[in-house]
């Protein structure tokens, strides 16, 4: 063969090559396994024909359970918004620093003395950040109160939210969530309105009234005076359209209600945050003293205890690995703000973000956190300045295996398609069927333009996987739940 044929043939072999996908060029062997559902191959390819992720960013890291061996990343070791995933750090912390006993404490101090059944001083109640305080609790303090034999109070009451500092929100919370339950200010003394302890808020219902043209009717749980309710609904044929709109006065505790309401329509519901949530306790404590007859001659108001009180009564919450279910379950912002703020009242001795924070990068890195990649703003990832790799994240899930309060934690994580609210909590909705239904236990996570999910689950060859899904840039978040979905029935479907 001439040197000309030769070099013809060279060109003609090198230019079909440059043309052949690079995936159809592999040794045969390898050929076969992406064929039978390499892993890797199908995430790639959902990732580049995902329309929904078109200019968007996915952090991925997926690791072995047994070994935490990386077993599949894409942009892993990018910062991302976390979002509610923020909750996975706080929760491990928490229960690092704090244990799955930890209980919080809510106290009542008297000054003076008792003279039959007459308190000659004051009376105090200390808060020290119990976010599962509700109405009852209250009634059940002055109840014991009560049966020590006090039914009068010559002096004053006082609320004492000392045990943490008086800022309220964390530094990025967005203005337009200030009124939301989950943008709820942070007190050291506070209240919930029901067992799903969204501290720091009230329920608001709104039912249609009487008849057409009425003004719609109002309920507020707890029912309290601490809030004003301003009542601009009305009452509409039974077609009409259903559009009630909540809000809250900045400053103020006065909510505004408008909107429509069809006659005997299904009711409208929603969660509003108070303004200065100590004086809302407060507010609980002097109906439950009025309730229980305990007359008080003095002022209700804000105050410290003072050294030479005396702690009457003492109130404890449920442990914390009680409390964790319905704050991972619901993703309770308001709960792992007070945890941060726990941690460094607990460690620190100042109940702050500052000082939380410094508590909580120190514990992430004993618990195998690389914290120079992080930047941690709050507890709750409410915040759009949070950064954190994928990586970090299934890195942390992986540790944390071999703590001793691990199942307490792993028992917090919402489970895929499971219906009752405190098990499957914020995946109740999704991923209903097999295999995935029951399968998944993981943290969600969701603000604007963000959509993460992170935990564990087992693939149908019975091997256990750590998983770290962010999607940020998002130019509609809810796709991005249909999006990590779509991801998990891959990785789970893998054999």
């Amino acid at each position: 063969m001439s040197k000309k044929v030769l070099l013809i043939a060279v060109i003609f072999l090198v230019s079909n090559l440059s043309a052949t996908p690079v995936h159809q060029i592999k040794e045969p062997q390898v050929q076969a396994a992406i064929t039978d559902g390499n892993l890797k191959w199908q995430l790639d390819q959902y990732l580049e024909n995902e329309k929904g992720l078109d200019g968007a960013i996915a952090g991925i890291s997926v690791r072995d359970a047994s070994s935490g061996k990386v077993i599949y990343e894409h942009l892993a070791n990018t910062r991302l918004r976390p979002a509610s995933n923020m909750k996975l750090l706080t929760a491990a912390a928490a229960l690092s620093v704090l244990g799955p006993k930890y209980r919080f404490s809510t106290e009542v101090y008297t000054t003076g003395k008792v003279t039959g059944s007459v308190l000659e001083g004051d009376l105090y109640l200390k808060g020290k950040g119990d976010p599962t305080l509700l109405k009852s609790d209250f009634a059940k303090l002055t109840k014991e109160l009560k049966e020590k034999g006090i039914t009068q109070i010559t002096g004053n009451v006082f609320a004492d939210d000392s045990w943490y500092d008086d800022v309220r929100l964390p530094l990025d919370l967005p203005w337009s969530d200030e009124f939301t339950y989950y943008g709820a200010q942070i007190s050291a003394l506070s209240a919930s309105p029901n067992e799903d302890y969204d501290v720091g808020s009230v329920v608001v219902e709104v039912t249609s009234g009487n008849g057409i043209g009425k003004p719609g009717n109002v309920k507020i749980t707890p029912d309290t005076d601490y809030v004003q309710i301003i009542n601009r609904v009305t009452t509409v044929t039974p077609d009409g359209k259903k559009e009630v709109k909540f809000k809250r006065e900045h400053g103020s505790n006065k909510i505004i209600i408008e909107g429509m309401i069809p006659y005997k329509a299904k009711l409208a519901r929603e969660w509003i945050s108070v303004w200065e949530p100590t004086g809302y306790a407060l507010a609980l404590f002097r109906q439950a003293l009025s309730e229980e007859k305990i007359n008080v001659n003095g002022q209700f108001q804000k105050g410290a205890v003072p050294d030479q009180a005396t702690l009457t009564l003492t109130h404890s919450s449920m442990p914390l690995s009680e409390l964790l279910v319905p704050f991972m379950k619901l993703s309770n912002n308001a709960h792992a703000e007070i945890l941060v703020k726990e941690m460094g009242r607990v460690v620190k001795g100042e109940g702050s973000w500052e000082k939380g924070l410094e508590v909580m990068e120190s514990e992430l890195k004993k618990l195998g956190v690389n914290t120079e990649n992080l930047v941690m703003r709050d507890g709750s990832g409410i915040s759009h300045v949070n950064l954190v790799p994928a990586q970090e994240i299934s890195q942390l899930l992986y540790d944390v295996q071999n703590k001793d309060w691990f199942p307490t934690y792993l028992n917090s994580l919402p489970v895929a398609g499971m219906e009752e609210k405190m098990t499957g909590g914020t995946l109740r909705k999704r991923m209903k069927e097999a295999p995935l239904r029951g399968n998944v236990r993981a943290k969600t996570g969701s603000i604007s333009t963000v959509s993460t999910l992170a935990g564990y689950v087992k693939t149908q060859s019975g091997d256990g996987v750590v998983f770290s899904i962010l999607l940020n840039n998002l130019t509609d978040d809810d796709k991005g739940k249909a999006i990590e979905d779509n991801l998990m029935k891959i990785l789970v479907e893998h054999k």
